[in-house]
Formats: C-alpha cells, structure tokens, sequence
C-alpha cells in the first residue's frame, strides 16, 4: 500500500529495479539505485538529528541529483525546500531565514553561489554535496554514497506529516510558503496517474524546474507508475531546435509545460519534419493556450490527446479539460471541470453560490489541498472558506481568487484572475477579455495588458509579440481592439516588443514588461 510520497520509489525499486527512472542529458539513474542513494542521504541527515518537520533546503538547477535530493529528504521525515538556484543571493537567503533551513542540499557548479549566501548569518549549519566550502561544515556526495546503510532505521511517515514547502510570489512584495502533506501530494499524483494512465513504458517530459508544482507530476507520478522522469536541461529550453530535437531523440510519451514553450517550439523548433509519434499526451497549464496558437499545433501534431490543467500551487492543481480535436467557435478553452476527491462552489462577493453560466469566484475542496501558508496563521485564514455543515465542523475551501463560470456544457470557463479586474476612469475592465482580443489579430502571438503609472496619471497600456516579419503597426492594433472593445477598454498605447521577459517557469514577466511601457 502506498501511505505516503516515500513508498512510490520503494514500490517502484522492487518492482522495477534496473529501469531508469529518471535521464537527464546522457546520465540516468535506476529506481534501484535511487532508493539506495536516497536512503543513503536520509541516513546522514538523520545522523544531523533531522527530525520529522525539519525543512531541508535543495538549491540545484535540473540535474539527477535533484531526484536523490527529493527522496533523501522525505525518507529522513523531513520537508524539501526547493529553491531556484537563479534568484539573487538576497532572496535566497531570505527564504533560508524565513522557513529556518539548516541543512543545504546542493551540486559543486553551485559553489561559487553557496559562499555568497554564506556570507550572510542566515542560520544555515551544514551544506551537502560540496567538497570545497570551508565557511561550514560540508559534505560530498561522494562520501554520502560511500557509506554504508547499516545502521539506518527508516522514519515512520504518517500521511499528514509534511512533504514540501513550495514558495511564490506573495501579495506583499514577501514570498509566501506553500505547504503540503504527502497526503496532498499523493492525493495529486496518483489522481494524474488515473487520469493519463500512466505506465511503464511511459517516458515523462519534466519541464518545470523543481520549485514550481508541476514538477510534482515528473517527480512523484512518474516514478509511481514505473515510468522514466526524462529531466529538460535549463539550456535546452532556451534554444527550441535543440528541444525539438531532445524531444524526438528520447522518444517522449507525456508533454507537461505552460503553453509558451510549445509555442516556441511550434514557431522556433522546426518540428514539421521530425517524428513525434511517441507522444500520446500533450498536458498544459499556468497560462491561457490562445486557441489559435493550439489549433496550429493540433494541426501539426494531430495523434496525441491534449489536455488543458488549471490550479494554483495551494491545491497541486484541481481541475482538467481533455480533448482531441481542435477548438471551434472559441476564444479561450475550458478548464474542463474537477477531478476526482475534489469539489467546488461558484461564489459572488457576499459569499453566495451563483446561478449556472453567471460569473463568480471559484473555491474548492480537494485532497490535493494545501495545509496552510508557511508561519502566517492570518494569510491561511484569509485563503479559506468555511461552509458550517454541523456544530464545530465545517467543510474548508481554497479561495482560488479566480473569476469562472459554469458554462450550459457544465464546463468551467476561466474569465481571469479577481486582482484582473481593474476600475479604469470609473469604467469596469477585464483585463483578460483585452488581451484574448489583441490575441485575436491574426499576427499577434502574445499579450500582455496593464494599466500603467505614467506621469501623475494611470494608463491602460499594451505590449505584443508578433510573428515574424509582420508589418502590424500600433495604429492597426488600436484599429483592431476598437472593432471588438469599448472605447474605454481600448489601451491608449500598444507597444511592439521583440521578445517577452520570462519567469524561471516561462509564464510572462508582467513586471518587467510594466517596467518597459513605464519608461516609454
């Protein structure tokens, strides 16, 4: 029976011992050899008195190591932290400070980023995979994996003992920590497994680096079901050829990734002549897919199943929406509806269900939930809603900060996020409905509106990307949006970018765009 995240690689050792479970590059590593070097690493952090609770840091970029990383941590009752090895050293410190890391699991390409993070006092004791630190007391992988198991007692790990801490953005400028159980986790992974139907001949594309949610599904239901984790390579994602080309080499089954890199792929990857037979899912979330952008990859890659993901990191995720054939007659695709052990409510202002097809908030209660926000009890309380359902019970929701609609299809369509709703000279705006209709010019490729500090006033302002060698002007996208919008909603300034800012998980970098139209 499988309890918790630390039973996947076990089961998966025994049942397929000299199977790769995750590549990377030309190195792999079998779920054999991964359950005894994991062990390995739980040994030793057991030996430095972690204990059930403890957060362990992982700072690496993608590599096989991260796997051992993940696992050892788990095994040893300890919670992984992972953090993005690109921040600055400020940042990363901040987040060893706030969720009081003490040990660092790491690789020796990040030494030269260790010692400045290790300039400052941020109660760090112990860095592990490193042989060249003298600031603090270290650990190679070497001496790790040439030690013995004997002598290591395997914690017992109950299903509500904490698994991960995921940080992001956070409202106040701070990130926040989102934390989840391995029953949470588990919940997710063999939901995705039921749902896609994982096997063992599977080959699992793992895109998102390790501190964004989806890395959950390469990680943990990958393993679970005896498939290979195939880890992208950090270089490969910014050269779409030679992703193209890595895609097709090692013959991928499941495609998971924001929908902006199989853009990339599709205009940059020259993928009409290479053979993606293999593929038999195509899985997308984070951002909106415009349908006219999907429809031109479901032309070129018309056998696998394509399937649209939406869910923020407090719920691992919640709800799907498969389908097979191209998108007709619409702007943007369903989010489908919720999966398994989970449910939801649409929710006006004063915290009432909404009629069918009327807008609304959406909350949900899943498994797959969250236990709360990282030492902030008032935020945690902030996120929930409370349905009384008997005297002292009540049943407790995420408050996605959402706004969706129950469609006649009884299918959820996502209108945007609540904070992308402005008030713009005392006229309402949906910022989203703006940027589906930029989208709809047949040579924008992507959008990204905001209202702008310019002077002492705002401004709705725009910036696009546009096909290659396209002769659109910002007169003719101001001409287009007025066809579609009110003049109210039409932004006053539409600025043709050569590229887009990226996030570390290749969603848009709306701040740094604001950044650019703010100097305009």
């Amino acid at each position: 029976m499988i309890f918790n995240l630390v039973h996947i690689i076990e089961k998966s050792a025994k049942e397929f011992p000299e199977k790769d479970a995750f590549r990377f590059l030309n190195e792999t590593i079998s779920f054999k050899e991964l359950d005894v070097k994991s062990s390995l690493l739980a040994k030793h952090l057991i030996n430095l008195d972690v204990k059930k609770g403890d957060r362990v840091g992982i700072l690496m970029p993608r590599c096989l190591e991260t796997a051992i990383a993940v696992y050892g941590i788990l095994k040893s009752g300890a919670a992984y932290v992972p953090i993005d090895p690109f921040l600055p050293s400020e940042r990363v410190n901040f987040l060893i400070e706030d969720c009081g890391i003490r040990h660092l699991v790491t690789i020796p390409k990040q030494s030269k980023k260790i010692k400045k993070i290790l300039s400052a006092k941020n109660g760090l004791k112990t860095i592990i995979g490193v042989s060249d630190i003298d600031i603090i007391k270290y650990v190679s992988w070497n001496s790790i994996f040439s030690s013995s198991l004997n002598g290591y007692n395997p914690v017992n790990i109950l299903g509500e003992d904490l698994s991960y801490i995921l940080y992001t953005s956070g409202s106040t400028g701070n990130p926040k920590g989102i934390m989840h159980t391995h029953k949470s986790g588990l919940a997710f992974t063999q939901l995705v497994l039921g749902l896609y139907h994982f096997n063992p001949t599977d080959k699992v594309a793992n895109v998102a680096p390790l501190h964004f949610d989806p890395s959950i599904l390469g990680y943990f239901s990958a393993p679970l079901a005896g498939a290979t984790t195939v880890i992208i390579p950090d270089a490969h994602l910014k050269f779409p050829l030679s992703l193209a080309e890595l895609m097709e080499k090692e013959k991928l089954t499941i495609w998971f990734s924001v929908p902006q890199i199989l853009v990339q792929l599709m205009l940059n990857g020259d993928i009409v002549d290479r053979d993606f037979s293999s593929l038999r899912w195509v899985l997308f979330s984070g951002e909106v897919f415009a349908t006219k952008q999907l429809r031109a990859l479901m032309q070129l890659w018309p056998h696998p199943e394509y399937s649209n993901i939406y869910g923020p990191t407090e719920l691992n995720q919640c709800t799907n929406y498969n389908f097979s054939l191209p998108p007709e007659g619409q702007d943007t695709i369903p989010i489908g509806n919720v999966w398994g052990n989970t449910e939801y409510k649409i929710l006006d202002a004063n915290d009432n269900e909404v009629e069918k097809n009327q807008e609304g908030l959406l909350v949900v209660r899943s498994a797959t939930m969250m236990k709360g926000y990282w030492n902030n009890i008032p935020l945690t309380e902030k996120a929930m809603y409370k349905q009384e359902v008997a005297p002292g019970y009540d049943n407790i929701y995420y408050r996605t900060g959402d706004l969706v609609k129950l469609n006649l299809k009884n299918e959820l369509l996502f209108l945007g996020r609540k904070d992308r709703q402005i008030k713009f000279r005392g006229f309402r705006i949906e910022i989203d409905e703006v940027e589906i209709t930029l989208l709809k010019h047949r040579d924008v490729i992507e959008a990204a509106v905001m209202l702008v500090n310019k002077a002492e006033e705002k401004e709705l302002m725009a910036a696009v990307f546009l096909t290659e060698n396209s002769n659109v002007i910002s007169q003719d996208l101001v001409k287009h949006c007025k066809t579609y919008l009110p003049l109210y909603a039409v932004p006053s300034n539409i600025s043709v970018m050569k590229s887009f800012p990226r996030t570390g998980s290749g969603k848009v970098n709306r701040k740094e765009i604001e950044k650019k139209l703010e100097a305009l």
